[in-house]
């Protein structure tokens, strides 16, 4: 049966419809409350005069309706059929940055808190999310320093030989290695982290006032300054909490730039009257753009699985399910929830400011502004959830043909550009590895492994700092090779990703489970990819000049009578192979005795005959 037919049959009820190509792929996901009316809408010829219903039309080989109790019901199901098969005439939300949360590992032994910008199903327990990014990152910091509770890498089922830094620098308990803590001071540290993070202040300070006149009765006095420190602090949070809760109700206002196919929206959130946090959004391939689809979808996939839900949110433009959507929020946030377009005054003079914002961001996305390092620097911490911003990232590569003259090298990208001076090149020797194995030549992996080794060997010696990212050109496989040979020199804790070719897919050490996949306007994947593409310039080059001077020795020392040592006055004097044979008898019998000249121009120009 036909699509067209198909659609004269459906009830008229509420429910989802699914478009179909002729190779059964999903088109196009969309709800409506009289599911007959919506679906053969999209068959008038009449409505093929919008570009976007046309294209969609022609390609409509077959369809599918859900029926469901009610348009909130088809709501939802629409959103998370759009989030399950991403059709193609579908407004998919992407970006490089979603909202932060801190992660508690409760189902360890040791606890460990984490920034995250993905809720998993894993035990975990998940707090926030946090506007802006930096209070989470704020928070985790106090957490360490207050409660001594790591983010940390560190496999924490067997023991260490010795901490990482952030032991030494007091801001975790150490638990990696055994007699530096106890599971019961662990524990304690772990309950308090908990009630913080889950905002149950008043339990955790009285829990802490007990333990602190409890150290104070056992002149206990240092242990029961820290509780009194940690007190101190608790209250003041509280306090400052409870100014920022009566400044203002919480807004988020949306708006966008379009040149179709590019988009750029911006969301600010608004929290006690305050800017707190902005949000970008970005589009390439919106051929056919209609705001009255654009916002909805927007809205939709924003809030109706939203943790949080603010008490009204601002757009550029009304749109046909307004008033549902707002019913539908207003129900899951337990508020009232008022999506309005404000037309005049200080709320329309600041949603004019986030356009102006959005055709901004419009700008230095896709008009290829440089951004400044300092971005660039924060976006790389927050895509790749890195503890800190790396100021110095150190990137390896491999080079060799079929296994031959294998070398490998680094760069070394500093404060926004590469720093030349600090380059390195490792001729790979096939040393032996830490588990007392030889390693060969041609195994990618046990080289990566060397060449990190005696990179990191060598700053261990020289008692210098490590960088604040090692970035390996490859996949998880070599990600890990690196990772090996950190272990092996006992570095823990250290920052490494890698870029796998082809797919330009990013893992991180202790992530690899969420591989990271960057939009290709972005500039944190500029920044990689380029860093990525010197590291590879550089292991080529140096192979080249490699291979190239066994290929010249090669040449001259299979000449009868003339040894390694000839060869390279020969090459020191003259450069290359070719000019030796440019230079004639008299300048070379100024380097070498007039036989062995006439004999290698005899062979060499033997060799060129044949």
């Amino acid at each position: 049966m036909e699509p067209r037919e198909k659609a004269a049959q459906l009830p008229e009820s509420p429910g989802v419809y699914l478009f179909k190509d002729a190779a059964e792929k999903i088109l196009y996901v969309g709800k409506a409350r009289n599911l007959r009316s919506r679906v053969r809408s999209y068959f008038l010829e009449s409505r093929w005069i919008d570009a976007k219903t046309g294209s969609l039309a022609r390609e409509i080989a077959d369809l599918e309706t859900i029926v469901v109790g009610n348009e909130r019901e088809a709501l939802a199901l629409e959103n998370n059929l759009i989030k399950q098969y991403r059709p193609k005439f579908n407004v998919m939300l992407r970006d490089d940055k979603t909202y932060p949360y801190i992660k508690f590992t409760a189902a360890e032994k040791y606890p460990r808190v984490y920034f995250t910008r993905r809720i998993k199903k894993d035990g975990s327990l998940y707090f926030g999310p946090y506007f802006p990014a930096s209070l989470a990152r704020r928070i985790l910091h106090f957490v360490h320093k207050r409660f001594l509770v790591p983010s940390c890498s560190v496999d924490l089922t067997r023991s260490h030989p010795r901490p990482c830094l952030q032991y030494y620098i007091k801001r975790c308990l150490g638990p990696c290695v055994t007699g530096l803590t106890t599971d019961d001071r662990y524990a304690e540290a772990a309950r308090d982290v908990r009630l913080f993070l889950e905002g149950r202040r008043h339990d955790l300070m009285k829990s802490l006032e007990e333990r602190m006149t409890t150290a104070a009765e056992k002149e206990l006095f240092e242990q029961a300054a820290a509780y009194r420190d940690l007190l101190r602090t608790l209250e003041d949070i509280e306090e400052r909490q409870r100014i920022a809760a009566a400044q203002g109700d919480d807004t988020d206002v949306l708006a966008y730039y379009a040149e179709p196919p590019l988009v750029a929206a911006n969301l600010f959130h608004l929290r006690g009257g305050r800017v707190v946090d902005r949000r970008e959004f970005y589009w390439e391939d919106l051929e056919e753009f209609d705001p009255q689809e654009f916002v909805p979808s927007l809205l939709k996939q924003l809030y109706l699985e939203a943790e949080y839900l603010p008490k009204a949110i601002h757009v550029s433009a009304d749109f046909e399910d307004r008033e549902l959507l707002e019913a539908t929020l207003t129900e899951r946030a337990g508020h009232k929830v008022e999506i309005c377009t404000p037309q005049r005054g200080t709320k329309r003079a600041f949603l004019d400011l986030v356009e102006n914002n959005a055709k901004h961001s419009f700008e230095q996305r896709f008009r290829v502004l440089k951004p400044t390092s300092k971005a660039i620097g924060e976006a790389l911490q927050n895509s790749l959830n890195l503890a800190e911003e790396p100021e110095r990232i150190e990137s390896f590569d491999i080079s060799h043909i079929q296994g031959t003259d294998t070398v490998a090298s680094m760069v070394v990208w500093e404060k926004g550009r590469m720093k030349k001076s600090d380059y390195r090149k490792f001729i790979i020797r096939g040393e032996e590895g830490s588990n007392g194995n030889p390693l060969r030549q041609n195994d990618d992996f046990a080289s990566m492994r060397e060449a990190v080794t005696r990179r990191y060997r060598r700053l261990q010696e020289e008692k210098r700092e490590l960088p604040g990212l090692i970035l390996i050109d490859g996949g998880i496989g070599q990600l890990h090779a690196a990772a090996q040979a950190l272990e092996s020199l006992q570095i823990i804790n250290q920052p490494v990703a890698s870029i796998a070719k082809k797919e330009e897919i990013l893992y991180v050490l202790g992530q690899e489970d969420e591989p990271i996949v960057l939009e290709r306007h972005s500039p944190v994947l500029h920044l990689i990819q380029q860093i990525r593409d010197e590291t590879h310039r550089f292991a080529v080059t140096f192979h080249r000049q490699r291979r190239g001077k066994r290929q010249t020795q090669t040449a001259l020392s299979e000449i009868p009578g003339v040894g390694a040592k000839t060869a390279q006055k020969l090459l020191k004097e003259f450069g290359s192979v070719a000019n030796i044979q440019r230079a004639g008898l008299e300048k070379l019998s100024r380097v070498i005795s007039r036989k062995s000249a006439e004999k290698i121009l005899s062979q060499l120009g033997d060799s060129k005959a044949q």
